[in-house]
């Protein structure tokens, strides 16, 4: 896969039990997982790839579209800029690294990058 800098790359949701949605996606969509750890869990064969992340917390608005950028420091530079602020500062994760920020009207995004 072509991986473009500043498209939607992934796309993530929470879940309060992996197995269960894993077997629910699985069952309905016929979509394939890969563990990632107890608190993470991938999918594909779905059209866009994603995963779910366990949470006890209440889940209130369970996605997160992730963009892909090569270069993480610069488009985080790029959105304080333009006025979007960062909630979630660079980390890394197994894969990459990436970080978390609000638009002006709050919605919330990721960015990550594999470099």
């Amino acid at each position: 896969m072509d991986i473009k800098d500043n498209h939607i790359n992934y796309v993530e949701f929470k879940a309060k039990d992996l197995e269960k949605i894993k077997e629910f996606y699985t069952s309905s969509f016929d979509w394939t997982f890969t563990d990632y750890g107890p608190t993470y869990t991938a999918f594909s064969d779905s059209g866009l790839e994603g995963g779910f992340e366990k949470t006890d917390n209440d889940i209130v608005n369970g996605a997160l579209v992730v963009l892909y950028h090569e270069n993480l420091d610069i488009i985080k530079s790029r959105i304080i800029k333009a006025g979007g602020k960062i909630t979630k500062d660079i980390f890394s994760f197994p894969g990459g690294r990436r970080f978390h920020f609000v638009d002006p009207s709050e919605n919330e995004l990721a960015i990550w990058s594999d470099k």
